[in-house]
């Protein structure tokens, strides 16, 4: 994954929540574009607590772009609800 890729998320206006999926399955939420740093060879994503809504993160977690596999929306990638409409 190029660094460019992940700053198109990142730089949306509106921002949406986006969610990376890392070839170990893994996966994780930027949740606040204050909370996502990309660099040349990683991401960092700063984790919030489960909650809270201010942009301050709990846990940073860096990973490396060869690693990334997918990223997207996180309403996307939310399994479809059971009702109708």
């Amino acid at each position: 994954m190029r660094p460019e890729d992940i700053r198109e998320f990142v730089r949306r206006q509106p921002f949406e929540p986006f969610r990376i999926t890392l070839t170990d399955g893994r996966t994780f939420d930027a949740v606040h574009p204050d909370l996502v740093m990309v660099g040349r060879g990683n991401v960092a994503i700063g984790l919030p607590r489960p909650g809270d809504v201010d942009p301050i993160y709990d846990r940073l977690v860096t990973m490396s772009l060869l690693h990334i596999m997918q990223v997207e929306p996180i309403a996307s990638a939310l399994p479809p609800s059971n009702g109708v409409g």
